[in-house]
């Protein structure tokens, strides 16, 4: 009798450690699974580790602390017979699993079979059917990433420098954080230069057929040759009186009742910019924190009754395609629980899949049977409202458009003023019965009456209002991940990187959502701009990001791009020395006072965020926290309050006299006191509430224009 065959051994190697336990589930005994903790090898830290003068030639080494590691995983390696890459299914993964072959030398192990596995989500199928079609490494995707990486260390080592020379110290430039920050300088720029404009609105207020109970119609402009509407634009009180003057004792008459219908179409599912973009919008998320909690629900999560669950298919991805399995799950689902006549009957056209970097799909469940509710009690509150979004995103993207009736009413007077109103009536719900974005849609007026052309109408008042238009909005952290997207600058992986950045070297704030420059922003892009147009130019920027992705698909030779880029930078930089001048920028002072010298207290930045310090170093080290205040005195002791945060960094308001005083709320404290009981006032949402459960009073936060 034969020998039975020896079983061979496998190792799967992936990047996180939250990945292991998932994987290692869907496969057999002969299968080991280790992690390699992301990047193995990198350029160093110490030097910029590019030879310019032997052809660009990166000098990686191995990353401080993963000796130990690497050890590790060359015992794993020796016991294997092959050996699965399974880092990241994007040009940062790829590169992974090249440096990871260097590191562990599995290209010198003839004894060995080493292969590269990409997956879109962890699931067993995509698992099992990733060993089925194992490959080589792509290096047109390990050399695109390597193309990025050293553009990105060469901007930052030859620039960076140059900025502590001229402004101080911890300061950095970089390709793309360098033209986000051009950006919000550029639209801040806009809105200081912004000349408001008057203009004026026209409502009308109209009873119906004998009806106590008016309508408001809004004036449009004048009926001019052939009974054509001629849009009026109202810029002066005086336009405003004469017309109310010529119609206020004028007849009102129904001219025209055009009823259409109109159809919402369901939105794309979602890519990674427009996740943090909804993200923000719904759930008052930073990217960071987008991409922090959707990565945990990518690599597995403990529901109860399953073991680790991989919730969400990979969220770095610009693609909203959706393969033909999550399609066909999909429409079982929705014709199962909603009907058919909620089903999607054609393909939605998404964004030109030629301009996607990698075969990814949106991001969706892995699952649909796992709703929401169901595995609510296994996920912490932001993981299950982030995949709540995903999930009926998702869902609402696979189902039939919402159809409106719309009513349009043409009233004019004195035959010659043309008032209109509009409203719209629901008639088919479709998407929005699973996931409804009513409250970022301009919502229509509804009319109160019935109205045909028979219509009796009376005038029962005017109502004039003077506007001044505004300016284009600060930008926030989704709108500027939208301008970045918009304009072809980064890509999925880079967005929230790139913000985290820039508000940790302090060049701008963000307030309330908004971002703002700060003085540091901008002395630094005003460098930039004077002395190197082109890295902050969003144009070049887009180019260059054009030219990796021709590294990518293997029409653009990687060091070509290097070698055209280099050049102009280094002489770009030498000018720059000489060209540009030093700048001081003070410190903030703040009215607290050092109690060891005297000195007013200034505020530094240290690597936690703010804190306060004494001018007087090195003479005087005296530091302290530093906490914002918001103008409200606590109601125990009468020192203000001011913004702190838990050990997990959630933020509550607290007593600036802790721990003497123990006062502590979730909800921001008003300045206004309860006009029932006296008790201090929170703010919830649009609405102001008493503090004191017990006298439960309740009024609108109308804020003081």
């Amino acid at each position: 009798m034969a020998a039975a065959r020896k079983r061979k051994h496998n190792l799967v190697i992936v990047e996180s450690p939250a990945k292991v336990k998932t994987i290692k589930k869907f496969l057999g005994s002969n299968y080991e699974v280790a992690a390699s903790y992301g990047h193995v090898r990198d350029l160093p830290k110490s030097r910029m580790g590019i030879d310019v003068d032997n052809d660009y030639q990166p000098k990686y080494i191995t990353i401080r602390g993963k000796g130990e590691l690497l050890a590790d995983l060359r015992k794993k390696v020796k016991k294997a017979d092959r050996i699965y890459l399974a880092t990241d299914p994007d040009r940062e993964g790829e590169a992974i699993s090249w440096h990871l072959v260097a590191a562990l030398k599995l290209d010198e192990m003839k004894d060995k079979e080493v292969y590269r596995i990409t997956f879109n989500e962890i699931t067993k199928k995509a698992v099992t059917e990733s060993l089925k079609n194992a490959r080589g490494i792509d290096m047109n995707l390990v050399d695109a990433q390597q193309t990025r990486r050293i553009l990105d260390r060469v901007v930052g080592y030859r620039i960076s420098p140059l900025l502590w020379e001229k402004v101080k110290r911890g300061l950095s430039a970089g390709r793309v954080q360098s033209v986000a920050l051009r950006l919000i300088a550029d639209r801040e720029e806009e809105i200081n230069a912004f000349i408001p404009k008057e203009y004026w609105t026209l409502d009308a207020f109209l009873a119906a057929d004998g009806s106590k109970k008016p309508f408001v119609v809004h004036y449009y402009g004048r009926i001019g040759e052939e009974q054509k509407a001629v849009k009026e634009e109202l810029e002066r009180e005086d336009q405003v009186t004469a017309i109310t003057d010529a119609v206020k004792d004028a007849a009102f008459k129904v001219t025209e009742v055009k009823r259409s219908e109109r159809t919402r179409k369901s939105p794309l599912p979602f890519t990674t910019s427009t996740l943090q973009q909804e993200a923000s919008r719904a759930l008052n998320f930073s990217t960071s924190k987008t991409m922090r909690i959707a990565q945990q629900l990518y690599e597995g999560v403990e529901v109860k009754g399953s073991g680790t669950v991989a919730l969400i298919t990979y969220l770095r991805t610009d693609s909203t395609r959706i393969s033909d399995e999550a399609q066909a799950a999909a429409a079982g689902y929705i014709s199962a629980h909603y009907g058919e006549e909620y089903l999607l009957r054609q393909e939605k056209n998404g964004k030109n899949e030629a301009k996607i970097q990698d075969a990814h799909e949106a991001i969706r469940p892995t699952d649909l049977e796992l709703l929401p509710a169901v595995i609510k009690d296994s996920l912490s509150r932001d993981q299950y409202r982030l995949y709540n979004l995903i999930w009926k995103r998702f869902v609402a993207s696979r189902m039939s458009a919402a159809k409106f009736e719309n009513t349009q009413v043409r009233i004019c007077a004195d035959e010659t003023y043309l008032f209109t109103a509009s409203t719209s009536r629901l008639l088919f719900d479709g998407y929005q019965c699973v996931y409804n974005q009513e409250e970022s849609e301009e919502k229509n007026e509804k009319l109160s009456v019935n109205l045909d052309t028979d219509s009796v109408l009376t005038l029962d008042h005017f109502d004039p209002k003077q506007h001044f238009t505004q300016p284009a909005p600060h930008f926030t952290e989704a709108s500027l991940v939208k301008a970045l997207e918009e304009q072809g600058i980064g890509r999925p992986s880079t967005y929230a990187p790139t913000i985290t950045t820039i508000l940790a070297r302090h060049y701008i704030v963000k307030e309330d959502k908004n971002l703002y420059m700060t003085e540091m922003g901008e002395v630094v892009n005003s460098m930039m701009k004077r002395a190197f147009p082109s890295i902050v130019d969003p144009a070049f920027t887009a180019h260059m990001e054009g030219l990796l992705d021709g590294v990518a698909d293997g029409s653009v030779k990687w060091k070509t791009v290097i070698e055209n880029f280099y050049p102009d930078l280094d002489e770009a930089v030498k000018q720059a020395e000489i060209d540009l001048e030093k700048v001081k920028i003070a410190d903030e002072e703040t009215e607290e006072v050092c109690e060891n010298c005297g000195r007013h207290m200034v505020i530094k930045y240290g690597p936690h965020g703010k804190f306060l310090a004494c001018p007087g170093f090195p003479e005087c080290h005296n530091t302290k926290p530093y906490y914002e205040k918001i103008g409200v005195a606590c109601p125990k002791c009468g020192k203000d309050i001011v913004v702190r945060k838990t050990k997990k960094g959630r933020k509550y308001y607290g007593c600036m006299g802790n721990p003497e005083c123990d006062f502590m709320s979730w909800q921001k404290p008003s300045a206004k006191r309860c006009p029932r009981c006296g008790g201090i006032m929170l703010e919830k949402g649009n609405r102001l509430v008493c503090a004191d459960q017990d006298c439960g009073y309740v009024e609108d936060n109308k804020s003081e224009e």
